[in-house]
């Protein structure tokens, strides 16, 4: 009889990647990096266990979208009362805050629970190119997209 093993959580080795989102698509380059944050490319990947890595995102102002997506996406707000709900454009939103089409993208990919929640903990984004993460020697990523 076969029995499998499942890594403890000490064993369990977390890299560090950075990716350059200059000229790629937003929801593309999402999946991939919240595939990468769950540890999904690791055969040793386990559904209930944090055993992914650490993703640095640069470049976050530069990403593109297809389509008329610049011109008609939106993001929904509401405060909970009544008549307070807010739309706020995608161009308005990388205005103020650059990196958050790219958090919100990969937030909603990931599990909904506190397992979810301390894998995006893993995810670092930053508007331009110099991030300070340099300590941690990320390592190069290519993502298709």
């Amino acid at each position: 009889m076969y029995k499998t093993s499942y890594p403890k959580v000490e064993e369990v080795k977390k890299n560090w990647f950075v990716v350059d989102a200059e000229n790629k698509v937003l929801g593309r380059i999402a999946s991939q990096i919240a595939s990468i944050l769950r540890g999904k490319h690791k055969p040793e990947f386990t559904p209930h266990m944090d055993n992914g890595d650490f993703v640095v995102v640069i470049n976050a102002e530069k990403i593109r979208l297809t389509g008329k997506k610049m011109d008609n996406k939106s993001y929904f707000s509401h405060s909970g009362y009544i008549g307070s709900e807010k739309f706020t454009d995608i161009k308005d939103m990388m205005k103020k805050h650059p990196d958050f089409p790219i958090k919100n993208a990969v937030k909603g990919m990931l599990p909904h629970n506190t397992l979810g929640k301390s894998m995006f903990n893993k995810l670092k984004v930053y508007a331009g190119p110099e991030h300070p993460h340099a300590a941690q020697q990320p390592k190069p990523l290519e993502l298709e997209g």
